[in-house]
C-alpha cells in the first residue's frame, strides 16, 4: 500500500510542479506519466497485475493533479492515456489491457473531482487513437479498448450515484455524445483513408 500511495503521490505532485512550472499542461501528464511508468517497470520488474494497478494509479494521480490547479480534465484524460502507451510499450502486456486500465482509472478519477464525464471520455479515446499511431498499434483495437475501459467505469460510476431515469439519462449523456464522436471521427477517416488509397 505505502508503494501505491508513494507513486500516486509522485505523479499528481510531479504533474502539479511541471504544470506550474511551464503551464504546459499536455506535456507535463504525458512525461510525468510514462516516465513514472517506465522508471516502475525498469525498478520493479512490474508486470501483469502489478503493472495494470500501476497504471491505474498513475492515470489517478495524473487527473487529481490537473484537477487541483483548475485544469482540463479532458486533456489530462488524453495525455495520460498518451502517457501510459509510451511508458508500458517496452512490456509484455497487452496493449488492449493497458487502454482499457488507464480509460477506466481516469473516468473514475473524473467522478472522484466531480469533473465532467464526458469531457473526460472524449479525452481518454482521443489518447488511445493518439496513442496507438504513436506507438504502432492498430487504431481501431486501441479504440475498441478505449471504449470497453471508459463504457465499463462509467457504468460503475453512474450506478454508485443512486441515479435513476431522466438524472442518469443527463449524467451519461456527456458519455455517449463523446462515443459517437470518436465513432463518427472513425468511420470518417476510413472513408477517406480507402478513397485516399485508390
Amino acid at each position: 500500500m505505502e508503494e501505491k500511495s508513494s507513486i500516486f503521490e509522485s505523479v499528481k505532485n510531479g504533474v502539479v510542479g511541471t504544470i506550474r512550472g511551464t503551464g504546459d499542461v499536455a506535456k507535463a501528464v504525458v512525461d510525468t506519466v510514462s516516465g513514472t511508468l517506465a522508471h516502475t517497470i525498469k525498478g520493479t520488474g512490474a508486470v501483469g497485475t502489478s503493472l495494470i494497478e500501476a497504471v491505474s494509479d498513475v492515470g489517478r494521480a495524473a487527473i487529481r493533479g490537473v484537477s487541483d490547479i483548475g485544469g482540463d480534465v479532458g486533456s489530462a484524460a488524453k495525455n495520460a492515456v498518451v502517457g501510459t502507451l509510451r511508458g508500458t510499450k517496452e512490456t509484455s502486456v497487452e496493449a488492449a489491457d493497458t487502454i482499457k486500465a488507464a480509460t477506466s482509472s481516469v473516468i473514475k478519477e473524473t467522478s472522484a473531482v466531480a469533473g465532467d464525464l464526458g469531457n473526460a471520455a472524449k479525452g481518454a479515446m482521443q489518447g488511445a487513437i493518439t496513442g496507438a499511431k504513436e506507438i504502432g498499434l492498430n487504431a481501431t483495437e486501441a479504440t475498441a479498448a478505449a471504449a470497453n475501459g471508459i463504457l465499463k467505469s462509467s457504468s460503475e460510476v453512474l450506478s454508485g450515484t443512486g441515479k435513476t431515469g431522466a438524472s442518469l439519462i443527463e449524467a451519461s449523456s456527456g458519455v455517449i455524445r463523446s462515443k459517437r464522436a470518436v465513432v463518427n471521427f472513425r468511420n470518417h477517416a476510413k472513408k477517406s483513408f480507402s478513397s485516399f488509397s485508390r
